[in-house]
């Protein structure tokens, strides 16, 4: 079984040595010890870790931090705070930087082990949800199909919640029959709800189809969501918390 390689940054030479000795027991391979942000980005390059443990107040300061945002911008690899600072604001603009987990002085050992492999492990399952969104994108050729294929007999009509029905013939949206007044996006938007009945569409999702990548964040869906709600007579659109909306099939 190939042993998982660590990074550990941290500048007080004794923690750096317990480390390393609790991280070889557990089994990891220790590929680099680095007491500053600049070495320890010239030994990530080089050596490409599976997880990297940081202290947060490098050579007193935030190099900690600086260098988890560097991490973060500009590799793929999971990081692990090290820290003995319980003060709000330094934990704070840690937070910012979205670490995997976080060790407190002294550490444990078996806590140790537990936060590097809780870290790959969610690690793993984020890096598998990326696949699966871009395994489903939908593109506007494959919408058309899955709108067609919910027709009611031979109408282009794709009925959905209560009362609520797509003509797909003219891109408009119905509800008891009266036509809702949307904006390109909305409607592009709620025909991709439509398509998808039962199924969430993820913020990726969303931001690929409805603004073909350009610009949009999740503060953009989220935006348009709302935007949407107040124009429909019920609330049919439904949240799947961090992850998008759908509509009930």
């Amino acid at each position: 079984m190939e042993k998982h390689k660590v990074i550990i940054v941290e500048d007080d030479e004794i923690t750096s040595l317990n480390l390393n000795m609790s991280l070889q027991k557990h089994g990891y391979s220790v590929v680099a010890m680095c007491d500053n942000a600049t070495q320890a980005k010239s030994k990530i390059a080089t050596h490409k870790p599976d997880v990297i443990i940081i202290d947060i107040s490098l050579q007193e300061s935030n190099d900690g931090i600086e260098l988890a945002k560097t991490i973060k911008q500009k590799y793929d690899i999971p990081f692990i705070y090290l820290t003995s600072y319980s003060d709000d604001d330094i934990i704070s603009q840690a937070k910012l930087t979205e670490p995997y987990g976080y060790i407190v002085k002294p550490f444990d050992p078996g806590s140790l082990h537990a936060t590097i492999q809780m870290a790959l492990f969610k690690y793993q399952m984020e890096n598998e949800r990326k696949e699966d969104i871009n395994s489903l994108k939908v593109d506007k050729l494959n919408l058309e199909k899955l709108l067609y294929s919910k027709r009611v007999s031979d109408k282009p009509i794709v009925p959905f919640g209560k009362d609520y029905h797509l003509d797909i013939s003219i891109c408009e949206t119905f509800y008891k029959g009266k036509k809702i007044k949307l904006t390109k996006k909305e409607n592009a938007f709620l025909r991709l709800l439509v398509a998808q009945l039962g199924i969430v569409v993820s913020f990726e999702q969303a931001m690929n189809y409805v603004w073909d990548e350009h610009g949009a964040t999740e503060n953009s869906v989220r935006t348009l969501v709302w935007r949407l709600r107040n124009k429909l007579e019920t609330d049919i659109i439904k949240n799947a918390s961090g992850i998008g909306y759908y509509i009930e099939e």
